[in-house]
C-alpha cells in the first residue's frame, strides 16, 4: 500500500511539474508569476528601505519633563524590575 502511494505521489508531483513548465513557457505567464513571487517576498522580508521608512521614533525611551502620563508610565516600568526581584527573594 505505501508503494503505491508513493508512485501516486509521484506522478502527481511529475504532472505538476510539467504543467508548471508548460504555463511558464508563455512569457505573460512568467511575468506574472516573476512578480507575484517577487510581492510575496517582500512581504516576508521588506528591503532595508522599507524598514527604514518605519525607523524614526520621535520618542523613544526619554519622556518629556512636563508628560506627567508618560513619566508614570516610564516610572512603572523602572519599578517592575525591583519588584520582582523582590518577590523572588521573599
Amino acid at each position: 500500500m505505501k508503494r503505491v502511494v508513493g508512485i501516486g505521489s509521484l506522478v502527481a508531483v511529475g504532472a505538476g511539474a510539467s504543467a508548471a513548465a508548460m504555463w511558464l513557457s508563455n512569457k505573460p505567464n512568467r511575468l506574472k508569476a516573476e512578480s507575484y513571487l517577487r510581492d510575496m517576498k517582500r512581504k516576508v522580508m521588506p528591503t532595508v528601505f522599507e524598514k527604514a521608512e518605519q525607523l524614526p521614533i520621535h520618542k523613544g525611551g526619554h519622556p518629556h519633563p512636563h508628560d506627567i502620563e508618560d513619566n508614570k508610565m516610564v516610572d512603572e516600568g523602572a519599578t517592575y524590575a525591583v519588584q520582582f526581584y523582590n518577590e523572588k527573594m521573599q
